[in-house]
């Protein structure tokens, strides 16, 4: 087992301030002790490969490999000789042995990521190799043991897709001992200021420069970005502020025209996803006091008014 210092270490590269990134934490560092099956749901870029590599890293398995296979890059006809591994000759092309990537996990962790585009024929294989804890290698009759630890991630409903028979009901079940629902980031605002500060250095040792702020208008663009391919999308929008920006500071001309107010719709509101004018007015006062760190006088200048008609508003719509 890990020190608990290790511990902490490992759970802070989960960064956020909001209630759910603080109940993740929690639920990564005491999972992590137990060698259950556990299964990831959340859409792209929420981060479900660093939380495995943090359970993996917290686990008694920590010393061993941690192998990380994207089931839906792989080629259907080639994925099933990268997991379980062949024999020399087993088909075309196979002019030597490979034991896969299931057994290059032994002793370790392996995520299975987009598990929900694993054809049929595979879920079957898959849900005997869990079963056994062992493997045969294509064109091969010998089964060999693994001790592996799996962690299956998707960015679909599987419970949908066993519902509607696209998925097997039983490796459902062996996968999804527990289960854990990431957010996407537009749930959980709270964590763009955070996640910023973090990628701002980051990329500042990656790129080898000098690190940048982010003006307040460039913030509340950020703020008020919904955000469909999640952290990655926010890594990528700061990368390219870095790459394409000049100065000591991140300003909205840095930022691309996708986060423009002007640019995008506003995703709060009735059915029709038409937001009614005390809604859109709410959240654009909240994004203004996120994006200034609930500083008002920084907020009401964001918002072009003075600081006595940034607390009428708040008041009237209730803004703590």
């Amino acid at each position: 087992m890990l020190e608990s210092v290790d511990a902490n270490r490992l759970t802070d590269r989960l960064v956020g301030a909001s209630p759910q990134m603080e109940l993740l934490r929690q639920q990564v560092a005491q999972l992590a002790c137990c060698d259950v099956g556990l299964l990831l749901e959340g859409e792209s870029g929420v981060g479900k490969e660093l939380i495995s590599r943090t359970v993996h890293g917290l686990s008694n398995r920590s010393e061993g490999p941690f192998v990380g296979v994207n089931c839906a890059a792989i080629h259907e006809s080639l994925l099933e000789s990268e997991l379980f591994g062949h024999e020399a000759g087993a088909f075309t092309g196979a002019d030597r042995s490979a034991i896969g990537f299931l057994r290059a996990a032994d002793g370790g962790t392996i995520l299975l990521d987009e598990v929900g585009d694993m054809s049929s024929t595979l879920q079957s294989k898959l849900l005997r190799v869990l079963q056994e804890r062992a493997v045969i290698p294509v064109g091969g009759t010998e089964p060999v043991g693994i001790d592996i630890r799996v962690i299956a991630a998707t960015n679909k409903d599987l419970a949908d897709a066993v519902e509607r028979g696209t998925f097997r009901k039983d490796l459902y079940y062996r996968l999804n001992v527990v289960c854990m629902k990431i957010p996407p980031l537009r749930e959980r605002r709270e964590d763009i200021r955070p996640l910023v500060e973090h990628l701002l250095v980051e990329m500042a040792e990656v790129l080898a420069m000098p690190t940048r702020a982010v003006s307040a208008e460039a913030m509340a663009m950020l703020f008020g970005h919904d955000w469909p391919g999640n952290v990655r999308e926010l890594g990528n929008v700061i990368q390219r502020a870095y790459a394409l920006g000049q100065g000591s500071e991140i300003t909205p001309d840095d930022l691309p025209e996708e986060l423009r107010p002007n640019k995008r719709c506003c995703a709060v509101g009735d059915s029709d996803g038409f937001p009614s004018l005390k809604e859109a007015t709410r959240r654009h006062v909240r994004l203004a006091l996120e994006a200034s760190d609930g500083v008002r006088s920084q907020a009401a200048r964001l918002l072009e008014i003075d600081r006595k008609s940034l607390w009428r508003m708040m008041r009237r719509y209730d803004i703590s």
